[in-house]
């Protein structure tokens, strides 16, 4: 986990997940043979840029918007969450990363 000023998650290093593939701002992990953990980094993206300094809590806050606007839309699209607590996937050194 590389980590920035004020404890910003710059990139993620979840060495008990594959790594699939790193994004502008998100990181993809296999999960089993069938599901994908999306980290969502607080890296700052613009104009195709990823900018040097990343912003604390955007990540955290990228997937709490996420999850609320998923779960007030599941009745009307159906969506990919699975329910499942994204801590219980990673070793315990690594869950900070996906809080």
């Amino acid at each position: 986990m590389t980590q920035s000023s004020s404890s910003a998650l710059h990139t993620s290093a979840l060495a008990s997940l594959p790594l699939l593939a790193r994004g502008k701002v998100r990181d993809n992990y296999a999960v089993g043979d069938d599901r994908i953990l999306m980290v969502a980094s607080d890296r700052l993206s613009a104009f195709d840029v990823i900018m040097g300094e990343p912003i604390p809590g955007k990540g955290e806050l990228l997937t709490q918007m996420a999850l609320f606007w998923f779960d007030k839309l599941g009745h009307i699209c159906p969506n990919h969450l699975t329910g499942e607590d994204p801590e219980s996937v990673v070793s315990p050194e690594e869950a900070a990363q996906v809080r």
